[in-house]
């Protein structure tokens, strides 16, 4: 599903950018455009972050 309309970002690509090391909305940020032009998916983008959180995917990612 699209979560920045302004961009054409997908939840798909947000959760790659996640699994590749990615842990907070200033790091996706800086792999994607999202955030930048109306602002609206920002809240979206913070929830696949805190999903990805909650179900141990981001483990693997977070520093020991």
């Amino acid at each position: 599903m699209y979560v920045c309309v302004c961009n054409a970002v997908t939840d798909r690509e947000i959760r790659q950018v996640i699994e590749e090391g990615a842990t907070t909305l200033r790091q996706v940020r800086a792999r994607l455009p999202v955030g930048r032009c109306c602002g609206r998916c920002v809240d979206a983008v913070r929830e696949v972050i805190e999903e990805q959180r909650a179900t141990g995917s981001m483990d693997a990612c977070l520093p020991a």
